[in-house]
């Protein structure tokens, strides 16, 4: 295949997501994020309170750090669906009818996937050189002390991040939302690599060991304790000392090539597990029922008679008003079935033992702890909340029907809630025994917020990415780290806020309501 049709496959995937709205939005939060650098929401803090003097090398580094771990994280979700929307659009089918190669195929998909994350760094690129002239702190002015930390550190991790989320959609069991989950763990171990001494792919390392460097020089003091933290609020630098940027030696380059060539090698990895579009070849899929023999062909040379078919007319009942009054039990009832329909046996003992750990559990850490786990459990069962119509293409069939507002749409919520309880009734039961009435009402706030967060991030989004990718990230930093105003769950009494969290599910439903009403307007 020539570079020509290479070139053509990624230009017409890279136009055909920067005309979607979520492109807009992502570059909305690209932009917030250069705003929060400039404005000193997100800053990095070495050693006792110091921070780099606001300089070309520091603003590029800093800004650079940004792109190669939020966007890092953020973007693969945004790319993961390149190989799926070409099974939605049936545009899979026209390219398994060419001779394209699988590892031609994938490539172009990981290209396609990092110029879409390369145009957001080149936007943070340019906003580097304005905030070098906001900030004001230093006169001189180098574009490549500016852009070389892009270059070398965040257009790598995007090439990475790229590779990664064709790899997932290729990879069976990966492809859904059970690799958005797990992704999020991979992310978090890349960005524990930096801890251990290893050149990361963020760069995060690289930046550690050359402030230290610059700032024991000055301050021979923290050498000892030597801290280093990117933050996003918190405490402020409340000093400042000159630094002039990472020394590209031969092995610091070396490395960051490493990770490029790291990244080839996953885009050609995805190849081995690509299927082609060919259902027969797909890992894992039953095998499907026979096929009936097909009936003997009829000889040409014989007349043949067609059946004479008698028209009746058709008379149907009327619709009775008073049939579905009293239906709403039957329909939460429908509802919590199609959630649960396809889980394993095994799935059921893993929360049913959730349930007893917190059930017999003393210690109310323990119970928390439980509970953390048995809130994420669920996370597939909430996440087509709201888009499940969009996914298996019913949506004309339900909006049409009588009601579809005022029962369904209810019913779907109250299934969700009732999942959430069961799931944590060991520590409801618990807390209405020791008449803990703000614990409970942490726990039930909990309980309404998760499927109300769910239906609207469903609804409005149409697909099931979005709550999965942000549940999983807000459950990891609020409730799995009890940070005060994103523990939902209450797992402590000085990090719960129920009154927050209760509104914030009203808000949710209201919104979800919103938009569902304005869609069966247009079913």
């Amino acid at each position: 295949m020539s570079a020509r049709i290479l070139y053509q496959m990624v230009r017409a995937d890279f136009l055909e997501r920067v005309r979607r709205y979520s492109f807009l939005v992502t570059l909305a939060a690209t932009l917030y994020l250069a705003y929060g650098v400039a404005t000193e929401k997100v800053w990095i803090v070495v050693g006792n309170g110091y921070r780099g003097v606001y300089n070309s090398a520091w603003i590029g580094t800093l800004m650079s750090i940004c792109c190669s771990t939020f966007l890092s994280l953020a973007g693969f979700y945004i790319v993961k669906n390149s190989v799926q929307r070409d099974v939605d659009t049936r545009v899979g089918q026209i390219l398994a009818a060419t001779p394209m190669r699988k590892d031609f195929y994938t490539v172009a998909k990981v290209l396609s996937n990092f110029s879409v994350l390369a145009c957001m760094v080149m936007i943070l690129m340019l906003a580097a050189v304005a905030m070098q002239f906001m900030l004001g702190e230093s006169h001189s002015f180098s574009l490549w002390k500016l852009w070389s930390p892009f270059i070398l550190l965040a257009l790598p991790a995007m090439l990475l991040t790229a590779s990664l989320a064709v790899l997932f959609e290729t990879v069976p069991g990966l492809g859904g939302g059970f690799g958005n989950v797990v992704y999020f763990f991979v992310w978090t171990a890349a960005i524990a690599i930096g801890a251990t001494g290893t050149d990361d792919p963020s760069g995060l390392q690289l930046l550690y060991r050359s402030s230290r460097a610059a700032l024991l020089k000055i301050d021979p003091t923290d050498s000892q304790e030597f801290h280093f933290s990117l933050t996003i609020g918190g405490q402020h630098a409340v000093r400042t000392f000159p630094w002039n940027g990472i020394d590209w030696t031969g092995q610091v380059l070396f490395m960051r090539f490493f990770w490029i060539a790291i990244a080839i090698g996953l885009a050609l990895a995805a190849s081995l597990f690509f299927h082609r579009f060919d259902p027969a070849r797909s890992w894992g899929k039953r095998r499907s029922a026979p096929t009936p023999a097909a009936a003997p062909a009829a000889d040409p040379s014989q007349p043949s008679s067609l059946p004479t078919a008698s028209v009746t007319a058709a008379h149907l009942t009327s619709l009775s008003r008073r049939a579905g009054g009293s239906r709403f039990i039957q329909l939460v009832i429908s509802e919590l079935r199609l959630m649960l329909k396809g889980q394993r046996w095994w799935w059921y003992a893993a929360a049913a033992g959730m349930v007893v750990g917190q059930l017999v559990s003393p210690d109310a850490q323990v119970r928390a702890g439980f509970l953390i786990a048995a809130w994420i459990w669920p996370l597939l069962l909430w996440s087509p909340m709201g888009c499940r119509e969009a996914r298996f293409a019913t949506r004309s069939l339900i909006f049409s029907s009588e009601h579809s507002l005022s029962r369904q749409f209810p019913a779907l919520w109250t299934a969700g809630v009732l999942v959430a309880i069961l799931t944590g009734s060991g520590v409801g039961l618990h807390l209405l025994l020791a008449a803990n009435w703000h614990s409970l009402a942490a726990w039930i706030a909990g309980a309404l917020f998760i499927p109300s967060l769910a239906l609207a991030l469903g609804v409005w989004s149409t697909g099931s990415r979005a709550f999965e990718a942000i549940y999983t990230i807000w459950w990891y930093m609020g409730p799995a780290h009890q940070i005060p105003g994103l523990d939902f769950m209450g797992t402590t009494p000085a990090s719960s806020s129920p009154m927050l969290y209760a509104i914030l599910a009203g808000i949710l439903l209201v919104a979800a309501y919103a938009r569902r009403r304005q869609s069966l307007g247009y079913a």
